[in-house]
């Protein structure tokens, strides 16, 4: 998608550099302006094209649809000073016989040319917003593509491994009047092990899902994990939310605890797990940090398949309104997330 959505602009662009660009130039006043200054005129359409990219590097298009209203205001006057300050620029005074026609002419020809100018920066700014948005509907469109498409064979997935639900937690339950009295600790092993399938089950068909859920279902795992790991895995949980109401996409940070604790837990050396999650006021932050206890050249190696899905899904869930990165340093692995979770469809 990178390789497709790289092509893409590079089409615009050069369609842009080299089609738009010269037919505006010499279907329209730059000529005229040529024969006035040619520093004024090289001014200019350096201007211009300086406009165009500088809009697509700003994203203008996302700054409106996130409703980013004060940026896009700041960038707005910042685009229209700039603008004004060349309209300024000092042109040589048109020469005629009698001085105040000279004077007259010399105000008429930079009227002129002033209004060309906006005009021509009015239609590049709209070339550059009609681009973008179109580049961004054809992005949004492909991810969510790409998200369904993930979804269905998740949902294919779970179909082909289940039984039926009801055969499956009769099973269960009949397994469970067999484990009670034995031991405590397999007792609350299995409860916990229920508890997972039915999360899974119950969420399948689900886009959102209570916060308080997946942070039980979360704890449920690790709970799981720590019993088959002893003593030697040290897990720090710091979990604060300040809504319980949040609603967040089902099993959004199952691959990152999945993997802190498959590269980073021991049964044999003593080590430590960090799990953050915290939510305030909208804005989710979480954060895994473990050392990497398995061969670093096999962890590299299986890393970026999992990483590589959970990037296309925020992507599609939650379009320039996430920061996702990852980092390997001293043996440490990070994951950072953040989340804008005020406003979802």
């Amino acid at each position: 998608m990178k390789s497709l959505e790289h092509k893409t602009n590079l089409i615009f662009d050069l369609f842009f550099g080299f089609v738009f660009m010269p037919i505006l130039i010499f279907l329209g006043p730059v000529h005229y302006w040529w024969a006035t200054s040619h520093v004024f005129t090289s001014l200019a359409v350096l201007f211009l094209y300086g406009c165009y990219f500088a809009a697509k590097l700003l994203r203008l298009p996302q700054l409106i649809l996130a409703k980013a209203y004060r940026k896009l205001v700041l960038v707005s006057i910042i685009f229209i000073v700039l603008t004004y300050l060349l309209t300024l620029y000092p042109l040589p005074e048109e020469n005629f016989v009698i001085p105040s026609m000279s004077e007259y002419q010399t105000r008429v020809r930079n009227y002129n040319m002033t209004i060309s100018l906006w005009f021509m920066f009015f239609v590049v700014i709209g070339y550059s917003l009609t681009v973008s948005f179109i580049k961004e509907l054809y992005n949004r469109m492909l991810l969510q593509s790409i998200l369904e498409n993930q979804r269905n064979k998740a949902e294919l997935a779970l179909f082909k491994a289940q039984i039926t639900p009801h055969f499956l937690f009769n099973t269960l339950n009949s397994l469970y009047s067999l484990v009670i009295g034995t031991s405590q600790k397999a007792e609350d092993a299995f409860i916990k092990f229920t508890e997972l399938l039915k999360y899974t089950y119950i969420t399948a068909d689900n886009d959102w899902v209570a916060i308080d859920d997946e942070i039980n279902y979360v704890n449920n795992y690790i709970d799981l994990e720590l019993i088959r790991l002893d003593c030697h895995t040290r897990v720090v949980r710091d979990f604060s939310v300040d809504d319980t109401t949040t609603s967040i996409p089902p099993m959004i940070f199952l691959t990152f605890v999945e993997n802190a604790f498959k590269y980073g837990a021991s049964t044999s050396r003593d080590c430590e797990i960090l799990i953050r999650l915290h939510i305030n006021n909208g804005i989710l932050l979480f954060e895994t940090q473990n050392r990497i206890m398995r061969h670093v050249d096999e962890f590299r190696k299986d890393m970026p398949v999992g990483i590589n899905n959970c990037r296309s899904r925020l992507s599609g869930l939650f379009p320039d309104r996430h920061i996702f990165s990852i980092k390997e340093e001293n043996g440490i692995f990070k994951v950072y997330l953040k989340i804008e979770l005020n406003s979802h469809e």
